[in-house]
């Protein structure tokens, strides 16, 4: 899954959660995104890993996680728990933490929720899920349509999705952005079409969206005066969606206590694209005076 790490999977709040481990050193937990798994960490991780103890874990519903049934199981706050959990029995008290997509949001939850715990926090191309869903305009209605669409009652989206699953969940990873799948490394592709080729993945993910819109919002509403309290950074792709409807520094700007912000050239998956220039602006993060 990552090259010199190894796998295990471990139950958690009565969730099996898969996660590849490496390296010595201060702890790091990565945080992958939609439609992804944590194989999108196989550029990164390993050089992270020379100087970190590297954590990837597969969110609940994603990879080989274990994919609940109920929506309020797929909260961030729920998705976080598992993370906190791991740490929990990793023996990591604290830890810095980067998430992209699906992954940030879960690790902007988990800021929140337990602050002593994160040492610094990397959020990677997302605005705040609340600024997203109650300010929507129609570019990013338009952009981020799948929102709405995975968030609809089941089966809807799970059948029309099972009907061809690397059509569409490619057709994602070629959005936001622009890319083609020339761009995206082969056996991390594999990685990802294995897992999405499977109807609970599918359901997981759907459930992702439909918690986000059911509990999510809501919760993040009770929490719009709470301030990330760590070092944090806002990493984003500079062609990316958000990019262009968003000044996505300014969306951060009032959550965070010490922001810093960046941009990776590509579009949304500039981990995927984009490893080389992910890990130096990691790098120069992480390993600030």
């Amino acid at each position: 899954m990552i090259p010199g790490f190894s796998e295990h999977v471990i139950t958690l709040n009565g969730v099996d959660i898969a996660y590849s481990s490496g390296g010595n050193g201060p702890p790091l937990v990565l945080l992958h995104g939609f439609p992804q798994t944590r194989a999108m960490w196989a550029h990164i991780a390993p050089a992270l890993a020379q100087s970190r103890t590297v954590i990837c874990p597969d969110l609940r519903g994603y990879g080989a996680s274990g994919k609940p049934a109920d929506v309020a199981s797929y909260s961030f706050r729920a998705m976080g728990s598992d993370i906190l959990a791991l740490m929990d029995h990793l023996g990591h008290d604290s830890f810095d933490l980067v998430g992209h997509d699906r992954g940030a949001r879960t690790a902007h939850r988990i800021a929140l929720d337990a602050p002593a715990r994160i040492t610094s926090l990397t959020v990677m191309d997302i605005i705040p899920t609340h600024t997203l869903l109650s300010e929507l305009s129609h570019q990013v209605a338009k952009s981020y349509y799948h929102w709405f669409f995975l968030a609809q009652p089941a089966p809807f989206p799970e059948t029309l999705i099972s009907a061809d699953p690397d059509f569409y969940f490619q057709s994602c990873l070629l959005g936001w952005g622009g890319a083609t799948l020339d761009d995206f490394d082969p056996a991390q592709l594999a990685a990802y079409r294995a897992a999405w080729r499977d109807p609970a993945t599918i359901r997981g993910m759907c459930n992702d969206y439909r918690a986000a819109i059911a509990h999510d919002l809501a919760l993040d509403a009770a929490d719009l005066d709470r301030r990330v309290s760590c070092p944090t950074l806002v990493l984003y792709g500079a062609d990316g969606a958000m990019a262009r409807a968003y000044d996505v520094p300014a969306t951060w700007a009032d959550r965070c206590t010490g922001l810093h912000s960046a941009t990776v050239p590509g579009g949304h998956f500039f981990p995927d694209t984009a490893p080389a220039e992910t890990l130096a602006a990691l790098r120069g993060f992480l390993e600030r005076d």
